[in-house]
């Protein structure tokens, strides 16, 4: 029998995720709000992969393929939805939201400058919207650049409900689709009650829709039971995107 040389982990991992990975460089950052940081990098190829509303790129922080990398793979890449895709100039928009916090994503959104390099996989993900009489999103800062692009990429004229939470008017995260607006206020994002008792309160048609709940997970998930147990809603009409909980790093 031949002898045959052995792959190495990191030529295994590369073979598995070649088709998701990219090279680019960061060509635009602005602030968007004062938590909010808006980095648009171009990829030096064509994207090989189709792109759907909702869907988001991995940033590689620190190279995961190096053994600092197979020992802590959690401390390699985030993931960041897509605000916006224009595969003519191979363009990708980001819009990072600057929690207080010194994880590795935050403090890549706060030093990235122009000209820097950049690695990414994807897009991916299946946080996108599907057929239904009427939409509704629910989410805070965080999840407003899913929604943003969702409710872009819907047909014009579709109905579309939702609430989306920010700390104050001045903090307020662009989005398009009228989503009712309200306001934290110093309280706690985690298990929002603001944010929960505003969807209670909203006025929706009697028949379920199709419901894209994003952000915090513990407010993600009381969101959902609350259409469940109190609307009627099936789970099945519901997609849960959690992007982060305290204490918990890479979350997406």
């Amino acid at each position: 029998m031949l002898d045959r040389p052995r792959r190495r982990p990191r030529d295994l991992l590369a073979g598995a995720f070649a088709k998701y990975h990219a090279e680019g460089v960061v060509t635009e950052v602005e602030e968007v709000t004062a938590t909010m940081r808006h980095i648009r990098f171009v990829a030096d190829e064509p994207i090989g992969l189709p792109y759907t509303p909702g869907q988001h790129v991995r940033v590689q922080i620190n190279d995961p393929f190096s053994l600092y990398g197979l020992l802590r793979p959690v401390e390699t890449l985030r993931t960041y939805s897509i605000w916006d895709y224009s595969p003519a100039r191979r363009a990708i928009d980001l819009r990072v939201h600057l929690y207080e916090g010194d994880g590795i994503g935050v403090r890549w959104a706060r030093e990235a400058r122009v000209g820097d390099p950049l690695t990414f996989w994807g897009p991916q993900g299946d946080f996108v919207t599907r057929a239904a009489p009427y939409h509704l999103f629910v989410g805070e800062e965080t999840a407003s650049v899913a929604f943003g692009p969702m409710i872009r990429g819907l047909t014009p004229g579709q109905p579309v409900y939702g609430v989306l939470e920010s700390e104050d008017a001045g903090d307020e995260p662009p989005c398009p689709g009228g989503l009712h607006r309200v306001y934290r206020r110093g309280a706690s994002p985690v298990s929002s009650r603001v944010l929960l008792d505003a969807l209670a309160a909203l006025d929706l048609p009697d028949e379920p829709g199709a419901a894209y709940l994003a952000g915090e997970a513990r407010t993600c998930q009381s969101a959902r039971d609350h259409l469940v147990r109190d609307r009627g809603w099936p789970r099945t009409s519901i997609k849960v995107k959690p992007f982060w909980t305290p204490d918990k790093r890479g979350l997406h």
